[in-house]
């Protein structure tokens, strides 16, 4: 990648361990269910003892005030998310024999003839603890019911002992804690390949809790987890026993793996020859909308609407690849300013915590520039105030071109006359001006989506080229939640990758997906009665205004844990106090 290369001490720790990780990656590919299904056993209960010091450690370490509720964000994007994979592959693995378990995933067709998989709800955990909210994989045009096994667990339909493994490393994300050790899983369980784990500088203070969480993984050679800058990280890149790479950042780092940095790079950019010629997935950023459709919403409806919007934008101080950074909103609906004045109260008075993630403050002044005003969200003294643009006044295109990862927020209006024009007209300006296609949130009213035509909304949904849409939640919950794939659409290339190429995570190993659909009740809890759309749900545990969701955080990981309907009373007092 063009940085100097580490002293030759640690030079020789990197060798050894790619050594042992080579020596040990056939036998690790021919590794049998059971063993496999054993290792994530082993593994729940040590991550188990370090969940608490991780949680903890995670938001001291990003300036999280003490005792604030949104200390839950690190048990629910740490521990919980990685508990949670362990038991989504402990279960296909259970089953895997035959595919017996995609017996048990219901199955649908859009009007376009694709399949749909549902893949939540799953289970009655499920339908309790994530009431109301589900999630489909839409997959690629061609692959049907009678095809689809071919496009599950491809890794497992080779025989034990014809098996052959591979050494990937996998570059570690520094924002969210669970990335790093669920994209080793992708590599280690669906894909047979042993890895290297380079930790982001950002949060390696994670890299101690990991080791002692994934050591039955280790102690048999499946697994390294190092830390190391950037000398080391383009060390590992160009190693001889590195056969594959995986990477989760963004699009500058991605091309200065493939293509090289400076005039080099841009010479093989140009010439279509890449330095670096081994297979290399990504998860990217992208600059993610949030399109606000009118429709008939009270003022209850706003107020929590509002919620949403500030969470897609705060969670984890916008630090975050899936954040909202351009928000569409009509222009000629009654409710739109009292919509921006509710999002920016609740911006200011909730989620007030430091920018823990360096290189916020230039990345912010250089957005302000370009914002064609001086309109902030002040959130305190500590907090970094949320700059807003408008794309209508500002510089559009490098608004709508350039990812910030930070407390900004830009703002696009479409003139309103009907709903379903309005939507199009937003989905078009996704699709073809906003940069990536990781993620995209629409805030639709059920009425609306009657009004529109549940065949024709679905065809709108179609046109949104994004790896996750969420309908009435976040995108955020594809990445939290075990059975959805995770990346950008399909298409990314190495001279264009968008948000990335390839899919993590999904536990049920579905290959040739297209996009991950989420939908959530327009109301909750127990406002959600009254509608055809009921939830337990009163306050998502995710929004940054949940006043309980660090405990709910912890208790959710323990009853990954272990399930049981015992554990289930003290979530639920605590949810609806949140």
């Amino acid at each position: 990648m063009g940085a100097a290369l580490p002293n030759f001490d640690i030079q020789a720790l990197l060798d050894q361990d790619l050594q042992a990780l080579d020596g040990a990656k056939h036998h690790w590919a021919k590794t049998s269910v059971a063993d496999r299904i054993a290792i994530l056993g082993r593994i729940k209960p040590a991550l188990m003892q370090v969940a608490q010091g991780w949680a903890e450690t995670a938001a001291r370490k990003k300036r999280i005030p003490h005792a604030s509720p949104l200390a839950g964000e690190e048990w629910l994007s740490g521990p919980y998310a990685l508990m949670g994979a362990c038991n989504g592959l402990m279960q296909t693995l259970g089953a895997i024999d035959r595919k017996e378990y995609l017996e048990h995933l219901p199955l649908g067709h859009l009007k376009n003839g694709q399949l749909a998989v549902r893949v939540l709800p799953h289970s009655i955990w499920d339908r309790l603890l994530l009431s109301g909210v589900s999630a489909e994989v839409w997959m690629q045009k061609g692959i049907s019911e009678a095809s689809l096994a071919q496009h599950a667990a491809v890794a497992y339909d080779i025989p034990p002992e014809q098996r052959r493994g591979k050494v990937a490393l996998v570059l570690g994300a520094g924002n969210i804690a669970a990335i790093s050790p669920l994209d080793a899983f992708q590599k280690l369980f669906i894909e047979n390949q042993v890895v290297l784990l380079k930790m982001n500088p950002v949060n390696d203070y994670l890299t101690d809790y990991l080791k002692a969480a994934l050591r039955p993984l280790i102690e048999c050679d499946a697994l390294r987890i190092i830390r190391g800058d950037g000398a080391v990280g383009a060390y590992l890149c160009e190693h001889p026993l590195v056969e594959e790479i995986h990477i989760t950042g963004a699009k500058a780092t991605h091309d200065a793996i493939v293509w090289g940095i400076g005039e080099e790079g841009a010479r093989n950019k140009a010439a279509n020859t890449p330095k670096n010629h081994r297979k290399i997935t990504s998860e990217l950023g992208a600059v993610c909308p949030t399109i606000v459709v009118p429709g008939p919403w009270s003022n209850a409806d706003i107020r929590f609407q509002a919620e949403q919007i500030a969470t897609h934008k705060l969670h984890n101080s916008g630090f975050n690849c899936v954040a909202c950074q351009t928000l569409i909103v009509p222009r000629g609906w009654r409710h739109t300013d009292k919509l921006l004045a509710a999002v920016s109260n609740v911006m200011s008075r909730f989620g007030q915590r430091e920018a823990y993630y360096p290189g916020n403050e230039q990345r912010i002044e250089e957005f302000a520039a370009h914002a064609g005003g001086s309109d902030a969200i002040d959130r305190g003294l500590l907090a970094p105030a949320c700059i807003l643009a408008n794309m209508d006044r500002g510089d559009e295109p490098w608004l709508a071109q350039h990812e910030v990862f930070g407390t900004a927020l830009a703002i696009k209006s479409f003139e309103y006359k009907d709903a379903g024009s309005y939507l199009e007209s937003a989905i078009a300006y996704a699709n073809d001006r906003l940069y990536g296609t990781l993620g995209a949130n629409i805030l639709i009213h059920p009425k609306t989506v009657r009004e529109i035509g549940r065949q024709r909304f679905e065809e709108l949904l179609q046109k949104l080229r994004y790896g996750t849409i969420a309908v009435n939640a976040w995108t955020g919950l594809g990445f939290l939640l075990a059975p959805c794939p995770w990346g950008g659409f399909p298409g990314g290339s190495s001279r264009d990758p968008q948000s990335g190429i390839g899919t993590v995570h999904n536990s049920f190993m579905l290959e040739g997906t297209e996009r991950t659909v989420i939908s959530a009740p327009w109301r909750p809890f127990p406002r959600s009665l009254l509608s055809l759309h009921p939830t337990l749900l009163p306050r998502p545990p995710w929004f940054i205004t949940n006043r309980r969701q660090d405990v709910i955080g912890r208790l959710l990981t323990d009853f990954q844990f272990k399930p049981s309907w015992t554990k289930l009373p003290r979530i639920f007092v605590n949810a609806l106090r949140g």
